[in-house]
């Protein structure tokens, strides 16, 4: 179980770094859309690779579909209600945060991160270990997410010290997400199959609901050219592995 909260800290904390990033090189909008870009190409690679691909390698092709039914499902009614809650704009980079509330944005912030680490955590049982690929892909796909939000945060009026402590505790709650994944695969054996389903449902959703349409309307047209870029570089970070 340690090894997946050590698993868990390592993905997310490029949550962090990214914050930092954005602090220290002040990118604009538009280059923290081609980022956020990369990143969502390198994420789609992965779920195709790692989770959709290996699920549908057992045959089971009905617990494939119900388990990305539930996922998308899970993950929609979820960011609904975060929504409700004040989390709306929680990954803009233009400010809208300010629309919102802290206790929304963490909770969003948090939604959209579980499933990765849930799935790391799982990984440890159901594939004995971590996939290189996986956990390059959720790392590099954090950092564009932490910048535009943070770029957001800091334009709605979010002290320094306010915005590293929330990605701090969203790090910290996604290594507890990446032990429960491994704690309940082992304890319940979970159905890995569904469990990847799941997740990879949750993972998509979250890309066309909020990644790529913020990447988009920051980085313009050559998003589509990143994206790809992205998704050929986890591709083939899944093929060396």
């Amino acid at each position: 179980m340690l090894e997946a909260v050590g698993w868990g800290l390592i993905a997310a904390s490029s949550l962090v770094i990214g914050s930092l990033l954005t602090f220290w090189l002040k990118p604009g909008r538009k280059l923290i859309g081609l980022i956020m870009a990369f990143g969502a190409g390198t994420l789609i690679a992965a779920i195709a690779y790692d989770l959709v691909e290996d699920a549908a390698a057992s045959g089971r092709t009905l617990t494939l579909a119900v388990g990305l039914a539930l996922g998308a499902l899970a993950f929609f009614v979820g960011d609904w209600w975060v929504d409700r809650a004040g989390g709306a704009h929680r990954k803009r980079s233009g400010g809208e945060q300010a629309q919102g509330n802290s206790f929304g944005i963490f909770i969003g912030t948090l939604l959209d991160g579980i499933p990765e680490s849930f799935i790391l955590g799982a990984s440890l049982v159901t594939g004995g270990g971590v996939s290189v690929a996986f956990l390059a892909a959720v790392f590099i796909s954090n950092l564009p997410e932490a910048m535009g939000a943070t770029l957001g945060l800091s334009t709605a009026g979010w002290s320094k010290q306010r915005i590293v402590s929330i990605w701090l505790a969203v790090a910290g709650v996604s290594a507890v997400a990446a032990a429960f994944g491994y704690a309940l695969t082992a304890s319940m054996s979970l159905d890995g199959v569904l469990a990847q389903a799941f997740a990879a449902g949750a993972l998509l959703t979250m890309l066309s609901d909020s990644m790529l349409p913020e990447a988009h309307e920051n980085g313009g047209n050559a998003v589509g050219l990143l994206t790809v870029l992205g998704f050929a570089v986890a591709f083939a970070l899944s093929q060396l592995a």
